[in-house]
């Protein structure tokens, strides 16, 4: 009996260890990826200062946009992640709903994208497997930073410039007890198309506060500005996430964040740990019985 438990040990303890060695080598690659179920709704608000092209004045208006960004699960493979976005901005009246039609005069701007991205460096992909010729190449980081994050500068794609801009590392933050990292993008005067089939000059000012562990975005402010090209205002927007946003942008990262922690972390450690004992214990009962054994 005694060198039946013995070996049920040293097997137990050999395949906890094996399985823990597996995880901290491979296993982190294989959880450290975009889900393709991602399917979430950002929810930004504030003002803008937009030219009235009817009466030719600058009106001070309230504004809210609202991104919706759904992965393409069945166009997505084990690397690459599909993304179907939907981006509308309307001024807000009260009840104004997140997104009108071309009809509905508070109605600023509606766009709609498709993008890929790898699933674990979060960076463009522009394979025609996964993205249909009509849509725009792009590159550098587009809707999250990369797992575990680093304090560096990163690239980050801008629609309006249609190129990737420099996001400076900027220090950390606490926000409701998650600590994350903070990036700053500014654009300075360039020139670029402001209004379909309209050119002026366009800027930029926007920060970024990003969960390390995840890679996602849980808080934005940004401060933009578009102007015709003789200077003229066409429109001065600041909009930031909405507090409601962050507050759940916050309790997401904190529930995946401790769930790659139990996979990449207190798994491999239970695993290395309890393999250890399994094997002392084993390898204990089993000299035991070859000494009982001699003995006799």
């Amino acid at each position: 009996m005694r060198k039946v438990i013995a070996g049920v040990l040293l097997g137990l303890g050999s395949f906890l260890l094996v399985a823990a060695l597996t995880v901290v080598l491979w296993g982190g690659d294989a959880v450290k990826k975009t889900p393709l179920d991602t399917d979430s709704v950002t929810n930004l608000s504030g003002t803008a200062d937009k030219l009235n092209p009817g009466t030719g004045e600058v009106e001070s208006l309230q504004v809210k946009a609202t991104s919706v960004t759904k992965a393409d699960a069945e166009l997505s493979s084990d690397d690459v992640v599909v993304f179907v976005n939907t981006t509308c901005l309307v001024i807000d009246e009260g009840d104004t709903p997140q997104c009108v039609d071309d009809s509905d005069e508070r109605l600023v701007s509606a766009s709609s994208d498709v993008f890929a991205t790898d699933r674990q460096t979060a960076e463009a992909v522009n394979d025609p497997q996964y993205v249909p010729p009509s849509a725009e190449e792009k590159s550098g980081l587009v809707n999250k930073w990369p797992f575990d994050a680093e304090k560096k500068d990163y690239m980050y794609w801008d629609s309006m410039l249609g190129e990737a801009v420099d996001a400076t590392y900027d220090g950390t933050e606490t926000i409701e007890g998650l600590e994350t990292y903070k990036y700053h993008v500014l654009v300075e005067e360039e020139a670029a198309e402001v209004v379909e089939d309209v050119d002026g000059v366009y800027s930029q000012d926007k920060y970024i506060w990003v969960d390390p562990t995840t890679g996602s975005i849980v808080n934005q402010t940004q401060h933009e500005v578009r102007e015709l090209e003789d200077g003229s205002p066409l429109l001065d927007m600041q909009l930031a996430f909405t507090d409601e946003q962050v507050e759940g942008n916050v309790a997401d990262a904190k529930d995946s964040g401790q769930s790659l922690d139990l996979l990449t972390k207190t798994l491999p450690l239970v695993g290395f740990i309890g393999g250890a004992i399994a094997l002392l214990a084993g390898l204990f009962l089993f000299l035991r019985g070859r000494r009982d054994t001699t003995a006799a």
